[in-house]
């Protein structure tokens, strides 16, 4: 099993993929949406791995801290809940966020994020109480996790919230990440397209 790389990453793919080179060997793993702006942007990047292992299948996982893997296996531990789901919810809102949110049974946060319908939310909601604390509180820095920073601009929409916390968990401002944001919003409705699209859409806009 592999717990952990420390490599140069040398590919980034669709959909979370990265390719590690670790001693001259090429691990490919998937990690969770933003993971590529939260670790050392210079020297080697240290990753957290999971090893998912199935019958036809062996999957690596990568998080940019141990708090996130935890968090990732507290999921996956979860009935009919599979990595795919896991990623996305880890790659939408933080740890402290999602457990904010299943303390106080908000399944209605939860259901913004693509993959996770309603039955789903009220199951992870009754399920993970309890279960995340540990891994990150709000507000607080634990595991090497950045802890996302504060945005003080009132917002609508549960997409647009999305947003905003993976760029400010990648690392930028607020106020970046809520101009990013509002372009997007003032040229299309964000609340019926993918979150991966608009990151990538406001990345681009956060370059010029």
């Amino acid at each position: 099993m592999i717990g952990r790389l420390v490599g140069r990453i040398v590919e980034e793919g669709e959909g979370g993929s990265l390719v590690v080179d670790v001693g001259g060997v090429g691990y490919e793993v998937t990690a969770p949406l933003g993971t590529r702006g939260r670790l050392d942007a210079e020297g080697d990047a240290t990753l957290y791995v999971h090893t998912h292992v199935r019958e036809d299948a062996l999957s690596l996982f990568a998080f940019a801290s141990l708090a996130e893997r935890d968090a990732f296996r507290v999921i996956i531990g979860i009935s009919n809940v599979g990595p795919k789901l896991g990623l996305a919810l880890l790659g939408a809102i933080s740890i402290g966020d999602l457990a904010t949110a299943v303390a106080r049974g908000e399944a209605s946060k939860l259901t913004a994020i693509p993959g996770v319908g309603k039955k789903t939310a009220e199951r992870l909601v009754l399920e993970l109480k309890g279960k995340l604390e540990h891994l990150g509180a709000p507000g607080t820095h634990k595991a090497g996790l950045p802890a996302a920073a504060p945005t003080t601009v009132h917002h609508s929409g549960k997409k647009q919230d999305l947003l905003l916390s993976a760029l400010t968990r990648m690392g930028y401002r607020p106020a970046e990440a809520e101009r990013a944001a509002y372009t997007l919003a003032a040229s299309r409705d964000i609340e019926v397209t993918e979150l991966g699209e608009l990151v990538r859409e406001a990345l681009g806009i956060l370059a010029r």
